[in-house]
């Protein structure tokens, strides 16, 4: 194997190996693949709808971004859709397109050296819940033999591994809206310091269920705009109220880049910094200088090798909470200087939703489409800027040319912040 050979912050020397993204494969409101759903962002089309499917009784918050006519029976035999958690289903189907764009086939003597991880902020809730209802209504007996397992938080990466016969590590990784970058961000550790020459990589949630819509309502953090859906989420404006709750995957696979060479892989983009950080703060509300953000930011700039004047595009966060979207413009003004107000700055999650912990690796793909094409997808209802002097892309996709490097911003309740520099190839 070919080590480029670099120096970290201590002086220590450590090898590290260049990771590519070859492949990634999404679910979300906008569509059953990552192709559909770029297409929606560029089109500014809103996933965001009245919710349907439960009832809606006593809910101040009846909006939100669901996966609409996903049919698992395309992605697994009924054995494993019987017993797999929408967003284990979702994940599953992500994988098995990103493996299919990448062209990656997991066989024998590659399995031992291939790793899964996959994010989640909240996991198999929709099981747990019928679990619970399932053992008051009826009682033990009633219980699935499969419900310690599909219950778990690893559920997804285990069907993943299995499904692919994936013998190398397989793991959950949960740090609420973080999960996503943090889960790509260990992938990419793994890869350059040689624990793995690939790792299936991302994140998934089916979190709007009755339960969490009417939770994170009481916590005052979803928009309740319920009359107009498609105006909910409003990154970066001033009227903004709140997130809007939504669900589904996105996974890419990551590889060495001498692997991927040598089984003739299409690189896509070069995954060249990570950081992460805790505020240390509070539970749901971002530290108000964003220490902890900065700290995230900071750490990925420097981890790729660049400064704030090198990023041409962001990926923001940018939930649509009156906390978050101030606090992340502060942030981005404080790390990325005077070039915050050169570069195009976006907002998926205003056509998304917020998917939890699968944000980040749905996030991650449209910047890596971003540096491909030049074409940056909008921020809907951004009508009044809360910073003018900012290109938050707002209401319609633009084009620009030469973009070489994006950062996408992660940052969830519990204080996680998670960052990721991505660069084109």
């Amino acid at each position: 194997m070919t080590y480029a050979a670099e120096r970290d912050d201590a002086g220590r020397g450590r090898a590290r190996r260049r990771v590519l993204v070859t492949g990634y494969g999404a679910v979300t409101p906008l569509g059953h693949s990552a192709d559909e759903t770029w297409t929606a962002m560029l089109a500014g089309r809103s996933g965001i709808d009245t919710v349907d499917g439960m009832d809606l009784t006593g809910l101040d918050v009846r909006i939100g971004g669901q996966v609409k006519g996903f049919t698992p029976g395309r992605y697994m035999p009924p054995t494993v859709s019987r017993r797999a958690d929408p967003y284990a289903r979702y994940a599953l189907a992500a994988a098995l397109e990103a493996c299919e764009h990448a062209r990656l086939v997991v066989d024998d003597g590659l399995a031992p050296r291939v790793a899964v991880i996959i994010g989640s902020g909240y996991g198999p809730v929709g099981s747990i819940y019928r679990a619970a209802n399932t053992l008051r209504d009826r009682g033990p007996r009633a219980i699935s033999p499969f419900t310690q397992v599909t219950t778990a938080m690893d559920s997804a990466a285990g069907e993943i591994s299995m499904r692919l016969g994936i013998q190398g590590p397989s793991r959950a990784q949960s740090t609420a809206c973080a999960s996503g970058a943090d889960a790509v961000g260990a992938g990419m550790r793994m890869i350059s310091h040689g624990e793995a020459d690939i790792v299936i990589v991302g994140g998934a949630d089916a979190c709007v269920t009755t339960v969490d819509l009417a939770g994170s309502g009481n916590a005052r953090a979803l928009s309740r705009r319920n009359d107009d859906p498609t105006a909910a989420c409003r990154p970066f404006d001033t009227h903004r109220d709140g997130f809007v709750m939504s669900e589904g995957a996105a996974v890419l696979v990551l590889e060495a880049a001498e692997v991927a060479g040598s089984r003739g892989a299409t690189p896509l983009a070069e995954l060249t910094g990570y950081g992460a950080s805790s505020d240390a703060h509070h539970w749901t509300a971002p530290h108000p200088e964003g220490r902890g953000a900065c700290l995230a930011v900071e750490a990925a700039l420097r981890d790729a090798g660049i400064s704030g004047a090198d990023v041409d595009y962001v990926n923001a966060h940018g939930t649509g909470t009156l906390l978050n979207d101030a606090t992340e413009t502060a942030v981005l003004r404080k790390v990325l200087g005077d070039r915050v107000t050169r570069i195009p700055v976006s907002s998926t999650k205003s056509m998304t939703g917020h998917m939890i912990g699968a944000a980040g690796a749905v996030e991650l793909v449209a910047s890596i489409q971003v540096l491909r094409t030049g074409d940056v997808p909008p921020t809907l209802n951004c009508d009044e800027p809360i910073d003018p002097d900012i290109n938050f892309v707002p209401h319609r996709a633009q084009h620009h040319d030469g973009l070489r490097t994006a950062l996408s911003n992660s940052f969830g309740f519990g204080g996680h912040n998670a960052a990721l520099v991505v660069r084109a190839v």
